[in-house]
């Protein structure tokens, strides 16, 4: 297949045949959406195991056909996408890659892409091209709008070409970079800020305590943390493990998000008012100075807004009286800011680039509480004198430093047992909490633009 302009509404035969190898959330994901704009010629498989119920799963769906395996998938198919885990892509690829048909187009949907690269070069034969891709955000997420990356690593522009017109359907942004600038992204993007919400759960598992039920997590910025926290737990251990396990970029930026909670706790303990005022202050400048980005609108809502998503009530340590908020010393902000100044990043550079709705949720409620000066002090005098929280604060330092290691230890299994102890003990409110967190960042993402026609307000 040579020609990149043909479209789904083509005569069947002039049509590219599309290969996913592997139906996990997002190969369905994916051929759901290219089935939908009419692509009749659609090959998938999955593991052995899955054949049957697969084939039943797809019998009545226009242009979908089931394979036994990626063999068949390999020699019938002109752009193949491999869709399995990261860790698992160098074995899937060396057993099916031989198979490729000549002159196909490659593409891999693993979110970090170290391993994809190097499974590519070394199993796909030298005839085919490579162009890989990652839709940067979760199945469940509407494609429309969201960044979409595009690798165009050994390949002509025809074959470029012919990527972006069968994943047109999508409506997706295309962002154009290589491997390497997609590791560097999405350890800055993704990585860092997952363990910042493993850490939250896991700290409040460990604690035996759900956030909302006692009223100090209620509201606001609260509500954003609770419902992420559950929808990152309610999805599956591997999405995140291999993006921080096999990302060398990752690992650093994880170890320094734990290094950065440390050192803000002691600063705590110490009541050092004046060393985490500096430290928080230079912090903020680093990240959020003028020259930082354009004016534009803030992401977060109003408190109000988003206090229809919480999942709880407020307790009796809320003001009754106004409509101020429970005292916290955010410390898990705190942290990611600090992370942020410290290992140089900016960003509002990645907000314009590559963003996942995750990451502009997290940078937004950061920007939040850092850009309004009432709101960054009530956060340090109550890291330093308000102890209502110091418990949490000391799991949740406890729990960043667990993941750190567990990362930078390369452990799956470690990884897998961390991530499922936590899961389990969130399990019976995951529904709840996905329907709520899915409006939450519908009405959040909405409403958010990239320029906007004031500064942020307080």
């Amino acid at each position: 297949m040579t020609h990149a302009d043909v479209t789904p509404n083509a005569p069947t035969d002039q049509q590219p045949t599309i290969g996913l190898i592997g139906m996990g959330a997002m190969g369905k994901m994916y051929a759901k959406y290219l089935s939908a704009a009419g692509w009749k010629k659609i090959h998938v498989c999955d593991l052995p195991e899955m054949y049957e119920s697969l084939r039943a799963t797809y019998e009545n769906t226009p242009g979908i056909s089931v394979f036994p395996d990626g063999h068949g998938v390999s020699r019938t198919s002109d752009l193949i996408i491999y869709s399995v885990e990261a860790e698992s892509i160098n074995k899937v690829v060396a057993q099916f890659g031989p198979s490729t048909k000549v002159g196909a187009i490659v593409a891999g949907q693993t979110s970090v892409k170290a391993p994809e690269r190097a499974a590519f070069e070394q199993h796909l034969p030298g005839d085919v091209h490579i162009v890989s891709c990652h839709s940067m955000h979760g199945p469940t997420v509407p494609t429309k709008g969201q960044p979409l990356a595009l690798i165009k690593h050994r390949a002509s522009d025809e074959a470029l070409k012919m990527v972006e017109n069968i994943f047109r359907p999508f409506q997706s942004r295309y962002v154009y970079m290589s491997y390497e600038e997609h590791d560097e992204l999405t350890a800055n993007t993704q990585a860092v800020t997952h363990a910042a919400f493993l850490s939250m759960g896991t700290a409040w598992a460990s604690a035996s305590s759900y956030p909302w039920e006692h009223g100090y997590y209620v509201g606001g910025i609260e509500t954003v943390k609770v419902n992420i926290m559950l929808r990152i737990f309610s999805n599956k251990w591997h999405v995140y493990a291999g993006l921080a396990i096999l990302n060398p970029s990752a690992r650093m930026q994880i170890k320094q998000y734990a290094q950065s909670t440390t050192d803000i706790f002691k600063l705590m303990l110490a009541a050092d008012e004046h060393g985490l005022r500096k430290r928080m202050y230079e912090a903020r400048d680093a990240v959020f100075g003028d020259a930082k980005g354009p004016v534009r609108r803030p992401i977060l809502l109003s408190e109000g807004i988003l206090d229809q998503f919480s999942l709880g009530k407020k307790g009796p340590h809320a003001n009754s009286n106004s409509n101020r908020p429970i005292a916290n010393s955010h410390l898990s902000l705190l942290a990611m800011v600090d992370c942020w100044a410290r290992l140089g990043h900016n960003p509002f550079k990645h907000l314009e680039l590559a963003a996942t709705p995750i990451f502009r949720m997290w940078f937004g409620v950061a920007e939040y509480l850092f850009r309004s000066e009432g709101r960054l002090d009530g956060a340090i005098q109550a890291a330093l004198y308000d102890v209502s929280h110091r418990y949490d604060d000391v799991e949740f330092v406890v729990a960043s430093r667990g993941w750190s290691q567990c990362v930078s230890f390369g452990n799956f299994e470690w990884y897998r047992s961390r991530f499922q102890e936590t899961a389990m003990f969130f399990e019976s409110r995951f529904e709840e909490a996905g329907r709520v967190g899915s409006e939450m960042l519908k009405v959040i993402m909405d409403s958010s633009t990239e320029v906007a026609d004031g500064t942020c307000a307080d």
